[in-house]
């Protein structure tokens, strides 16, 4: 099968390009195709922070109390009190408060395709880090209906969000059979076959604004994420800042790094690694994703590409990068 005969929808959702595919389907695609674009249109309206009506911003403006919440919303926010619990704080979605402080919020147009913007009016610097304690939301599930409590605490749902419609769409694609692909920006998960005879493959963007990749990855079943600076930074006080926040300092993290990618089974685990691994910077990064036992590469602020040994498996061009 040539992939210009595989079936496939693109889209616009969560401010990045969506594409679906499923090659070789042993049913009518176009229903499991139609499902896994209504799961992006969900997760998006649930669980979107740039519209104060939506169920989460409604949560955070209220998080010291339980809320009724759609079904994606929920399990978002356990997904992510999960994630924070693995990384040992490090990923915490309780970084709101420094992302609005820095002016990230609806005064940034990311969403209109700019790479950088100046500094947005009103933007400060963060002064330090949120106190120290331990982010406790709950869930309830009764009687068909979904309570949360954010534990006192606003959040930012962010990549895991993406990388969770990323997670549902795919097993919608399921129902057409064959493999299937689904790509959100950096985020993408595969399911085999693919449409030629190897797996699926992603070229790894080059973050300085190359046009051609640094790299290209093979994979058969699984996902890969990539946390990046090239789209989301902007100026305040004179110095450049960007979305990826270290809440153990406030500010935004991994001096010395412009990408991160990491592949994984699952695209919300790469997700949350792939920015959990970015704020560890550049000097300790490899014995942070090895530790983890994480397949991962790296772009560093001189435009050098470094994959770790897990990561080689897949990688099979690198263009002399690495």
């Amino acid at each position: 099968m040539r992939v210009a005969d595989v079936p496939e929808v693109a889209f616009r959702a969560m401010a990045t390009d969506v594409t679906l595919r499923v090659a070789h389907p042993r049913s009518d695609p176009e229903t499991a195709l139609n499902d896994a674009r209504d799961v992006f249109t969900r997760v998006e309206a649930a669980c979107t922070r740039f519209d104060p009506s939506s169920p989460l911003m409604r949560a955070n403006a209220e998080p010291d109390r339980w809320h009724d919440v759609p079904w994606e919303l929920a399990a978002a926010i356990e997904e992510a009190a999960q994630a924070y619990r693995d990384t040992d704080g490090v990923f915490d979605p309780r970084i709101l408060g420094h992302l609005v402080k820095l002016g990230y919020d609806r005064t940034l147009p990311f969403a209109e395709g700019r790479v950088s913007v100046a500094s947005p009016a009103g933007a400060v610097e963060p002064t330090g880090p949120e106190p120290a304690t331990a982010w406790q939301p709950a869930h309830d599930h009764r009687d068909g209906r979904h309570l949360i409590h954010l534990g006192g605490s606003p959040i930012d749902l962010g990549g895991i969000g993406k990388g969770l419609a990323v997670r549902w769409a795919s097993h919608r694609l399921w129902a057409a059979g064959g493999g299937s692909m689904v790509s959100a920006g950096g985020d993408c998960q595969f399911t085999a076959p693919a449409p030629a005879e190897a797996g699926w493959r992603v070229g790894l963007e080059d973050p300085r604004g190359g046009a051609d990749p640094l790299a290209v990855f093979e994979i058969a079943d699984g996902g890969c994420a990539t946390s990046s600076v090239r789209m989301r930074n902007w100026k305040v006080g004179g110095r450049t800042v960007h979305h990826l926040i270290d809440p153990r300092t406030g500010q935004s993290g991994g001096d010395g790094l412009l990408a991160v990618t990491v592949i994984h089974p699952d695209v919300a685990t790469a997700e949350v690694w792939s920015k959990t691994l970015f704020l560890s910077g550049p000097r300790h990064i490899r014995n942070a994703a090895d530790q983890r036992g994480l397949c991962a590469a790296w772009v560093e602020s001189n435009g050098r590409l470094h994959v770790n040994d897990r990561a080689t498996g897949y990688l099979i061009w690198s263009g002399g990068h690495v």
